[in-house]
């Protein structure tokens, strides 16, 4: 992918990869594992060391040929970057039910689910957390997918606190939302929450994860932009059709492409388990299997990770703002390594 989640700098080029002992999960490899110079390691049968004591493994598309070359940092042009912090919506009462018996999801009455009294307490410690580490005031913009559970978790985590009226302007959500038993929140200082339906969770089937009409949204979200989403009803969501996991990567990979084309260099995303799940999948592959597991493991409800999508396709138009070009004024500048 020309866009693509920077875990890690890549060597391709070998063939197998080099790993202590200590620092390998069960989980992660099969059994029995060749190990350098003929030795064999297997979980189930215990092991023999190689002189290096490194266990050798062939993965597709990653490698390191030595213990001696390691992996260093990756060099990109930052204008070529964003920070994204991604966030799974806090505990929905589908979720709930859905822990008891999966059949719960075909429910009705879990339609468009809310956020539970102990989502809104996951929602109240991360947004401490957010605001502790100064990362509220660096988010240039917030994207939500559309839905009750997102729509709460975002005003929650990123919104301005409790509103007051005629000082604020409009409310990023109304007082009660969604059942929530909570006050108005405001929308100062707060940044800018836009809904997005290419970051929904799966269309169709589980009435939960089917919207309500954009009218309804409006009023009880006043302070949050719509303007994205081109229909008032729900016209993705099908009773009988679900959408396939390749349909929903695929739309995953199109919502990155046009998070790209936002002018905002660090933006936070809340939307869904099973969107991030099938969407992150898709990178890694050139990544340490550790890096990639990191990456691609599934959310817990109100986790945050902080990624950074790389343009290594010169896909992005934006200039630098603090690159300086230099001989200003002009003047010999002959390098004393002629190398150079």
């Amino acid at each position: 992918s020309l866009i693509d989640w920077h875990c890690a700098p890549f060597l391709p080029f070998f063939n197998s990869c080099y790993f202590p002992l200590d620092v390998v999960e069960e989980e992660d490899l099969p059994s029995p594992i060749p190990l350098s110079g003929g030795a064999l390691w297997s979980f189930r049968g215990g092991c023999s060391f190689s002189p290096a004591a490194c266990l050798s493994v062939s993965f597709p598309r990653f490698c390191i040929a030595d213990m001696d070359i390691i992996p260093g940092p990756g060099l990109f042009p930052a204008h070529r970057c964003k920070t994204i912090h991604v966030v799974r919506h806090a505990q929905g009462v589908h979720n709930v039910e859905g822990d008891k018996n999966y059949k719960a999801y075909l429910s009705p009455e879990y339609f468009d689910a809310e956020l539970t009294p102990l989502g809104w307490q996951q929602v109240d410690n991360l947004r401490k957390h957010v605001v502790a580490s100064g990362l509220l005031e660096r988010v240039d913009l917030v994207i939500t997918s559309p839905l009750m559970r997102t729509l709460q978790t975002a005003v929650g985590v990123f919104g301005g606190g409790s509103y007051t009226d005629r000082v604020d302007g409009l409310p990023l959500m109304v007082a009660n939302a969604g059942n929530s038993g909570r006050g108005a929140i405001s929308s100062f200082n707060s940044p800018p929450i836009i809904a997005a339906e290419l970051c929904r969770e799966h269309f169709g089937v589980h009435p939960c994860d089917q919207r309500r009409s954009i009218s309804d949204y409006q009023f009880l979200f006043p302070a949050i932009d719509f303007s994205l989403i081109e229909t008032d009803e729900d016209t993705v969501w099908k009773a009988d059709v679900r959408e396939t996991t390749e349909e929903l990567a695929a739309r995953g990979l199109k919502f990155l492409k046009w998070l790209w084309t936002r002018t905002e260099k660090e933006i936070a995303i809340v939307t869904h388990s099973g969107f991030l799940f099938h969407t992150l999948n898709a990178f890694g592959s050139d990544c340490h299997p550790l890096v990639k597991k990191e990456i691609c493991k599934r959310f817990s409800n109100c986790e945050l990770r902080s990624m950074v999508i790389v343009d290594r396709g010169m896909m992005g138009s934006d200039s630098s703002t603090t690159n300086y070009p230099g001989k200003i004024p002009s003047g010999p500048d002959l390098p004393s390594d002629p190398g150079s």
